[in-house]
């Protein structure tokens, strides 16, 4: 691992996260605050750099604005985000600008159109603290993945955290598959993802294939990234679930 910055991050946010984050290595969560010491928590740090934009000026200036025959909702977030996004290496505001995003997006109005009556509000709640954490996850232009934390493989980051099985892991790493699925949470997505500077793009298919997920900038190199994916997801992937306080869950 290339450590590019070892200082500790610290953010307080606005729901208080459960502490069996704890579990992972190199987090800790108190109530709302949430520390992360990069070195530890990481199995690849390269880049403390991410491109972000104001959530308020994402939800008055884009959610509401609907794509057209000239215009569609990629375009309309590629424009925001070059209009408006800016590079910090403020982790902690990324973490903040991500926790705004996934309340957003798995809010729990979404509950009854699932189809999954298995998904409740707590487990939402799980969806939100995985994915916030996992904005810190990075991909560059040229395809190379640049970060890479546990909860780029979903249902192993929150089968440790949450004590989930491998069918309700699965279930949950579904619903957040879902954008891809209802179009409706898919334009959602697309608008919302532009505070995290990119769209979000999953290595897998589907459950049997966790190859996560991670907000990558509009250009990357898909096949680079698929290809970068492929090299190292099988032994990070049992690291994470070496984690596991029940082994057999």
């Amino acid at each position: 691992m290339t450590t590019i910055d070892t200082t500790a991050i610290t953010v307080e946010l606005p729901e208080a996260f459960d502490p069996r984050w704890s579990r992972l290595p190199g987090i800790q969560v108190d109530g709302r605050r949430i520390t992360i010491d990069p070195a530890e928590y990481f199995v690849r740090f390269e880049s403390n750099t991410w491109l972000v934009a104001d959530w308020e000026l994402v939800k008055f200036q884009l959610l509401e604005v609907d794509e057209t025959t000239e215009s569609a909702v990629e375009q309309l977030a590629l424009d925001f985000i070059k209009q408006h996004s800016e590079s910090t290496s403020d982790a902690a505001r990324v973490v903040a600008t991500a926790y705004e995003v996934y309340a957003y997006l798995f809010r729990e109005e979404h509950l009854a159109g699932l189809g999954l009556p298995q998904i409740t509000a707590d487990h939402l709640r799980m969806l939100r603290e995985a994915a916030t954490l996992m904005a810190l996850n990075k991909v560059e232009l040229d395809g190379h993945i640049s970060n890479v934390g546990p909860c780029w493989f979903f249902p192993a980051a929150t089968s440790v955290v949450f004590d989930l099985d491998d069918e309700m892991g699965g279930m949950l790493d579904e619903v957040y598959h879902g954008g891809w699925f209802n179009e409706h949470r898919r334009i959602e997505s697309i608008k919302a993802h532009a505070a995290l500077g990119g769209r979000l793009v999953h290595g897998c298919q589907s459950v049997p294939d966790q190859s996560g997920g991670v907000v990558a900038p509009y250009g990357a190199s898909m096949a680079n990234f698929r290809d970068d994916l492929a090299a190292f997801k099988a032994g990070w992937i049992e690291q994470v679930y070496a984690h596991r306080v029940n082994p057999a869950a």
